[in-house]
């Protein structure tokens, strides 16, 4: 089935549907890792965007049920250079294309995917709309641009789970740990809360709308501020709740949730140009001035400029373009980075930071037993 990929200023791309059918609008950035889609189609993080993958061959080990990130596929839709039709792995349970069909999720294959990464590049992350309906490249460039930008949007809501739930896995067995840590869920990754546990944590898991009262009637030992979609100030529920929180017990923050801690503390965030999305961006830890390879997706910033100094500490540093990537508060148990430390996909590099989570927590618990 022909498809359609418009974007707002015009540029268009003809090629073939290989997932659902129907017609889909987001903004459109790219990612660059070689491997790993499943689980970047299953990072609610992507909510709100059509993801461009800059490898060529998509699809060639199929999908599996044990690699997703969430409950289900959040991004608005997917685009390939080429959708490999014979699926190779013993692990595979099915193909790309079905699993896509299956959960609704718009995909075009045959686009000049290096074209349209350069031109986002060049002019930055845009909306866009896929369809298999309307082929008309003007009005779907309309369409695009009467889609919502992201600036201010709250798309955590639309990720967020219903209600708290412990989280629990056949691959880790039993859950009951030395440690309770509550994650509160901005479109939390599955693989966050598997490192938890097998740190040795009780994971309990709370939508984004819970307040700071209840998070503290549950007696947590750490509390992890999840990766999300979208704009940090679009969620200005979830920062007057970690506001509440700053010094009353342990924090980490992770990608979004780093973003929200750091305007909890009185900082700003800036969207970036075309943001950092792949498996190989090169961050420099400034405690040890080794250099590691992390996971990102992120379009959003925190301005060091805006940070308090005198409180914060700048830990981790892009080595791309000099961007915030992690920073720890000098009094208080916080830390925080803009990567993903749990990888899935991606180099495990930054899977130390748990470890640290839990020695922070270990410390806390400690103390406050002595005093």
């Amino acid at each position: 089935m022909k498809a359609k990929l418009v974007l707002e200023d015009g540029l268009a791309f003809t090629g073939e549907s290989f997932g659902a059918s129907g017609e889909s609008c987001g903004e459109v950035v790219f990612n660059t890792s070689l491997t790993g889609y499943q689980e970047i189609l299953t990072d609610p993080s992507y909510k709100g965007q059509i993801v461009t993958m800059t490898y060529p061959l998509i699809g060639n080990y199929g999908v599996n049920d044990e690699d997703v990130e969430s409950f289900q596929p959040f991004l608005e839709g997917f685009v390939v250079r080429e959708y490999s039709q014979i699926a190779s792995n013993w692990r595979a349970q099915k193909s790309l294309s079905a699993y896509l069909k299956e959960k609704g999720v718009m995909a075009i294959e045959g686009v000049d995917t290096r074209a349209l990464t350069r031109h986002i590049r060049v002019k930055g992350a845009m909306r866009g709309v896929i369809s298999t309906e309307d082929l008309d490249e003007r009005r779907l460039r309309e369409k695009a641009r009467s889609f919502p930008a992201l600036m201010g949007r709250d798309l955590v809501r639309e990720v967020t789970c219903a209600q708290a739930y412990t989280w629990s896995s056949s691959r880790e067995g039993e859950t009951r740990g030395r440690w309770r840590v509550v994650v509160l869920d901005c479109g939390v990754k599955f693989n966050i809360l598997r490192e938890l546990v097998k740190q040795g944590c009780e994971v309990r898991v709370v939508p984004a709308s819970t307040s700071a009262q209840d998070i503290l009637a549950m007696k947590p030992d750490g509390l992890l501020l999840s990766n999300g979609p979208g704009d940090p100030a679009g969620v200005p529920y979830v920062i007057n709740t970690v506001k509440q929180m700053l010094g009353r017990l342990p924090i980490m923050g992770i990608c979004l949730g780093h973003q929200i801690l750091a305007l909890s503390l009185g900082g700003r965030t800036y969207k970036l140009k075309f943001g950092h999305h792949g498996a190989n961006h090169p961050v420099k830890d400034l405690n040890t001035d080794k250099i590691e390879i992390t996971v990102q997706n992120h379009g959003f910033c925190v301005d060091i400029d805006s940070l308090n100094r005198k409180e914060i500490r700048i830990t981790h540093i892009n080595l791309n373009d000099q961007t915030l990537e992690g920073m720890e508060h000098r009094y208080l148990p916080i830390f925080s980075v803009q990567f993903h430390p749990e990888a899935s996909p991606g180099p495990h590099d930054a899977k130390h930071l748990f470890r640290r989570f839990l020695k922070m927590i270990e410390e806390y618990a400690q103390a406050h037993r002595h005093s």
